[in-house]
């Protein structure tokens, strides 16, 4: 049976999303880049932890997002690390997220950064809605009890 996934080489991820946030949906997003930002993100090393997608001028941009210079390129090429980089999303999918941020009280998160099988740079975005410390710990009691649980069926098994 042949693997149908598309194929993902991450290039940056965010793990702290799910844990603070109730993530309700995901969207797909280009990003505009330069050249020393691809080679850089090829690397691995570029963070979104502290980064957000906000509206400006009726576009989308990733605002705080750290990708680090790229060490081959001279002095004159290097591009800034923490500029705001354009999302590129169908103007449907624009629309339905400005909606969520404005009405809802929605936050737009980038989950992960990653190449597709095409070699495209892409930004996962989640539409999510904060947790309150409760709802942490909730979670946290949750993930535990599930660890535990795999390990008395291994215990028996």
């Amino acid at each position: 049976m042949a693997n149908t996934a598309p194929e993902r080489k991450m290039a940056a991820q965010n793990r702290r999303a799910r844990f603070d946030y109730f993530i309700e949906d995901t969207v797909e997003a280009g990003i505009m880049l330069l050249g020393t930002e691809v080679k850089s993100l090829r690397s691995g090393r570029a963070s979104i932890v502290e980064s957000y997608a906000g509206e400006q001028n009726g576009e989308l941009f990733l605002v705080n997002c750290y990708i680090p210079e790229y060490g081959q390129a001279g002095q004159f090429f290097q591009h800034e690390t923490k500029r705001p980089r354009k999302l590129l999303v169908r103007k449907r999918e624009l629309v339905r997220m400005l909606n969520a941020i404005q009405r809802e009280g929605m936050t737009l998160v980038p989950m992960s950064i990653y190449f597709n099988d095409r070699g495209k740079a892409k930004v996962e975005i989640g539409i999510a809605k904060g947790k309150k410390k409760g709802d942490k710990r909730e979670t946290e009691k949750a993930r535990d009890w599930q660890r535990d649980k795999a390990r008395l069926m291994r215990a028996r098994g």
